[in-house]
């Protein structure tokens, strides 16, 4: 987390005066956003783009990414219009200073799609406390991962010393199951076809979920800066409308049209990819109509944060963060 925070000032000191290219050009807004992608899979903003729901609005990729801090700090210096990433990462992006606004969820956790953290049947780890002094694999530090690892483990009656006894180790993830089966870690942290294919395969089981854990909740939000809402209100509003009508396309379409729209966005675009994974596809995990964000999608991990010594109490406040001002399903419309 200090490196990210580092990382962040430096680049936002470096980058933010040289941001005006996504200003809007002479007689209007910018119409075309540029935006980071995921290898084998498709975005929400790309599921919107493909549907028409973006209008006149198109979308630049310029590049991959595999971390939703690094997305959002591309967003916030300019190098790209909109990012996403989880709610605790954004929190922390906002306490820093930068001048960015969540606009619409866009993942989450919900009986379908969620993570676990699993461990080998038959082994010594049953319960919460049992992972002191144990290894935890995970994507990456300072999100979403280890924020639900440490709620468990605190609201498992932990203390804080205990749960800094608990080793988070940064495992790539198509290497995690196997990291636990080796017993190069004691717990995987697993989701979508990677928990599904590990499952498949058995010997391995749930310590907990996100979903256990929290219920059906929104995990992770898209950012603007300020500066592009301000200066491209339309636009804003096309883009969070457009992501908004995307994910209820999604929940009330059948699971293989879906799946089938996916597969021939990634065959169409031409970045020679697997889409395999888009196959294992069940929800993109949204508990809010149409991405609708409230309060408790970021106090939960501001609470968290403060406890961690990552906040001063009251340095950030839950309303602060967003806004559903651009998103028509705020007050009950779009439907």
């Amino acid at each position: 987390m200090r490196a990210f925070r580092i990382a962040l000032v430096s680049t936002l000191l470096a980058a933010l005066s040289a941001c005006g290219s996504s200003g809007p050009p002479r007689g209007g807004e910018v119409a075309e956003l540029r935006y980071q992608g995921n290898a084998g899979a498709v975005t929400l903003p790309e599921l919107a783009a493909d549907l028409g729901y973006l209008g006149t609005v198109k979308l630049k990729w310029v590049g991959n990414t595999i971390s939703g801090p690094q997305d959002i700090q591309s967003a916030a210096t300019g190098q790209t219009d909109f990012g996403g990433a989880f709610n605790g990462a954004v929190v922390k992006l906002v306490a820093a200073r930068a001048p960015i606004k969540a606009v619409i969820s866009y993942y989450g956790s919900d009986k379908d799609a969620y993570n676990g953290f699993y461990v080998l049947d038959g082994g010594p780890i049953r319960s919460a406390r049992d992972l002191i002094g144990k290894k935890v694999g995970v994507n990456t530090l300072g999100a979403h991962l280890e924020a639900v690892l440490k709620e468990y483990l605190q609201r498992q009656g932990l203390t804080k010393e205990q749960v800094a006894q608990v080793q988070l180790v940064v495992v790539p993830p198509v290497d995690t199951e196997q990291a636990l089966r080796r017993g190069q870690i004691d717990v995987a942290s697993l989701g979508g076809i990677l928990r599904d294919k590990a499952l498949e395969r058995g010997g391995i089981h749930p310590l907990f979920t996100d979903y256990e854990l929290l219920g059906a909740f929104d995990a992770g939000t898209y950012v603007l800066r300020n500066d592009f809402i301000r200066d491209n209100p339309t636009t804003t509003r096309a883009f969070v409308t457009g992501v908004a009508k995307a994910i209820e396309w999604s929940r009330t379409h059948p699971r293989q049209e879906v799946v089938a729209r996916l597969k021939a966005i990634i065959a169409k675009r031409g970045r020679n990819e697997d889409s395999t994974a888009v196959g294992y596809w069940k929800s993109f995990g949204v508990a809010s109509t149409g991405g609708v964000i409230d309060d408790k999608d970021f106090q939960t991990w501001i609470d968290w944060l403060q406890r961690e010594g990552e906040l001063r109490p009251g340095q950030v406040k839950a309303a602060d963060v967003y806004t559903n001002a651009y998103n028509p399903y705020a007050n009950g419309g779009a439907r």
